[in-house]
């Protein structure tokens, strides 16, 4: 038989485990860590490595522990996002739709700035002694693109292509996903693949850096103008917390911090930015909901 005793203490102890997780929900808003996901578009390692200085000013700025994360692909990133393994991010711009399409609260919150503008161009090469001299020569050719979620290696470049062309990557030519952006470039560099699309900062950098030989590739065309990287969060932070990551990019001024990131400056952005990424998914009669 219950006595008041028996249910109280019943009461008691199923508050107690309701309390538990809402206050370490509570205390997750406020993370004494901060999980930072770097897009996978290079090398790991070289990803990681490139980005220690980003880490040191951040846990200096944020005064938290910082972990820098490369996932394997862009698929896993927005997976990450989506199930909160991860607090802040630096998506592709197409990855970024993905995410949001899955995760409707996470916020982009900063942009990249490169000469003086938060928008940047996908670049169409090809192997110098190839058959691909122009974007014509495309038709019953292999091309390579990066991730499909990238913005810049498959998204851009493909509607470029059908737009300057007519022709479809489901019928005229093979498409080919090769993963990050300097796999394409070494692909195409190695007759691999007679021509495929990334971004031409990424493109630029490799051949600064001599991983790529510009006397073995070509321009065949630049895209237009796509909007840049976005720098993103989760909603369920702390407002304070918010605020002190937003205001750490946005005044970030270390020439060495954002060379990992490819950009001068970053400057505030929102979703709808992004929407002419939207729009192009269309044209493409790309399902954003039922990609990865």
């Amino acid at each position: 038989m219950l006595t008041r005793r028996h249910v109280l203490k019943s009461v008691v102890a199923g508050l107690f485990a309701v309390a538990l997780p809402l206050a370490a929900a509570a205390q997750a808003k406020n993370p004494d860590r901060l999980r930072v996901a770097l897009l996978p578009d290079e090398n790991a390692a070289t990803l990681i490595q490139n980005a220690e200085p980003l880490k040191q000013y951040l846990q200096k700025t944020l005064n938290k522990d910082i972990e820098l994360i490369v996932t394997t692909d862009y698929s896993s990133m927005i997976e990450a996002m989506r199930f909160g393994r991860i607090e802040v991010a630096y998506f592709g711009p197409f990855s970024y739709v993905l995410a949001k399409s899955k995760a409707p609260g996470i916020e982009p919150f900063a942009v990249g700035v490169e000469r003086g503008s938060p928008t940047y161009q996908s670049v169409l090469i090809a192997n110098a002694d190839g058959p691909v001299k122009s974007l014509a020569d495309i038709r019953g050719q292999s091309f390579g693109f990066g991730d499909q979620a990238s913005t810049s290696s498959h998204l851009a470049p493909r509607a470029h292509i059908l737009k300057k062309t007519g022709l479809d990557g489901e019928k005229d030519y093979r498409p080919i996903h090769l993963g990050a952006h300097d796999a394409v470039a070494r692909a195409v560099q190695a007759g691999q693949v007679p021509a495929g699309g990334l971004s031409k900062p990424i493109l630029d950098t490799l051949i600064k850096k001599g991983t790529i030989d510009p006397s073995k590739v070509i321009e065949l065309d630049l895209s237009a103008p796509i909007p840049n990287y976005p720098m993103v969060m989760q909603d369920n932070l702390a407002p304070e917390l918010k605020d002190q990551i937003r205001k750490a990019f946005l005044e970030m001024k270390d020439p060495e911090v954002l060379t990992s990131f490819r950009v001068e400056a970053f400057a505030p952005t929102d979703d709808k930015a992004y929407d002419v990424l939207r729009d192009t998914a269309t044209i493409l009669n790309l399902d954003i909901g039922k990609m990865k």
